[in-house]
């Protein structure tokens, strides 16, 4: 257990540095962007890599909100069990619903994986000779990241430990 909140613990801080980051690169760089047009000057590959970070930043947000427990979802029997005082019914609508999630993201990590293959194989370089398999490389990166935080809520529910949210 205690090695599972450690791992949890190190993607949380990779989340929130990399979020952290990402969005001080993008004020930089669009504030640069708006300087530069205003001397007359363009950089053209300012814009598309502004694009990446913001998709990069939802991945990360999405990890940090899976580890609290808000991220989006669609709750039918929420109120049905929330009215229930078995403990075992909570934690098993819990579970069922993280081992759900688990699964999703697992299928959408494969699909994601794919995708980068066949980048990878039939992708030209995009800006700045960065090749486009590098790019499409942070949507496998930010789906496992939000599927590892998925599986340490399931291990850490299903040993009956509460995953509790990181605090801000």
């Amino acid at each position: 257990m205690r090695f599972i909140r450690i791992f949890d613990d190190i993607l949380e801080k990779i989340s929130r540095w990399g979020l952290i980051s990402c969005l001080l690169t993008i004020l930089t760089l669009a504030v640069m962007a708006i300087v530069c047009r205003w001397g007359g000057k363009s950089f053209m590959w300012l814009e598309p890599l502004v694009r990446h970070l913001v998709f990069l930043s939802a991945f990360l947000g999405g990890s940090l909100a899976t580890s609290k427990n808000v991220h989006i979802k669609v709750d039918l029997l929420t109120k049905l069990v929330e009215m229930s005082s078995s403990k075992f019914i909570h934690w098993l609508h819990r579970n069922i619903i993280t081992l759900f999630c688990c699964l999703t993201t697992l299928a959408l990590l494969k699909s994601s994986y794919d995708f980068y293959l066949s980048e990878k194989e039939f992708g030209a370089p995009a800006f700045l000779h960065i090749h486009s398999s590098f790019l499409v490389a942070i949507i496998p990166f930010g789906v496992g990241l939000i599927f590892l935080r998925f599986v340490n809520q399931l291990f850490l529910g299903i040993n009956g430990d509460q995953p509790d949210a990181h605090h801000v």
